[in-house]
């Protein structure tokens, strides 16, 4: 059965091999990206997030049968704290009444493994309490004293932590919609490329991401993950951060999350 699907990040990275995956697959795919597509929307914005919620019913007619935010960014700055957690909620939250429109409708965003490490708490207590500005200003106050690289687990942890949060409540488990998110490990994108052509940093990467399955993955291997958790076949699967990081949780968590 032909589904409906709207994919952010749809131009690069995950979000373009799960865009390609499921049009193989036969499905409609409404791509969403800054850098263009079906939708041109800049997530970090209110009025671009606006965007993409108008654009997206007047190119569905108001029905949407899968949603897979992937849009991200991963800069030492506030931005990423606009793009991943409250341009993912936005988007979310935004095209819900679309997906209640849809058949069997699901959702899922994706996360990071870099959630499981070090956050800055600010950051993320501003971020679930819905108060943008003051997570902006947390995440400004983090760079300003050199701890920029918490921005981006920061930002990750929340929108992991708001899907657990959400995913059971009446507007989406209520409603028949499973949400979920994605937590992938180091994957080649042009996001990571710069990292990992450079030897001091690929070191680094490696020793904060172990992946003793296969090392590093490529978009093509998270994209089925994300396209199955969006299917009809998930019926039960809701509220969960499913690591598709090659074992780096086990390893940099072991069974504590027990």
């Amino acid at each position: 059965m032909s589904r409906t699907c709207l994919v952010t990040g749809a131009a690069s990275g995950i979000g373009e091999a799960t865009a390609a995956l499921l049009r193989r697959r036969g499905h409609t795919v409404i791509g969403a990206d800054l850098a263009g597509g079906d939708i041109r929307a800049d997530l970090s914005t209110a009025e671009g997030r606006a965007e993409l919620v108008a654009r997206a019913r007047e190119l569905t007619g108001g029905r949407l049968d899968a949603v897979v935010s992937c849009a991200g960014v991963a800069h030492f700055d506030p931005l990423t704290v606009r793009v991943n957690h409250f341009g993912a909620v936005a988007t979310l939250d935004g095209l819900r009444p679309l997906l209640a429109a849809g058949t069997e409708p699901r959702a899922v965003v994706v996360g990071s493994i870099d959630s499981v490490h070090p956050v800055d708490s600010a950051i993320v207590d501003a971020a679930l309490a819905g108060d943008e500005e003051g997570a902006v200003a947390a995440a400004r106050a983090a760079v300003d004293r050199g701890e920029g690289h918490l921005v981006y687990s920061s930002s990750k942890a929340a929108i992991s932590r708001w899907v657990r949060r959400a995913a059971p409540g009446d507007a989406w488990a209520g409603a028949g919609v499973p949400l979920n998110a994605v937590a992938p490990g180091v994957v080649v994108t042009p996001l990571t490329r710069p990292l990992l052509d450079d030897p001091e940093m690929r070191g680094l990467v490696e020793r904060s991401v172990p992946m003793p399955l296969h090392g590093h993955a490529r978009p093509e291997q998270i994209a089925p993950l994300l396209a199955w958790l969006v299917s009809p076949e998930n019926s039960l699967v809701t509220g969960q951060v499913v690591f598709a990081d090659g074992g780096a949780d086990a390893v940099l968590r072991g069974d504590r999350t027990w």
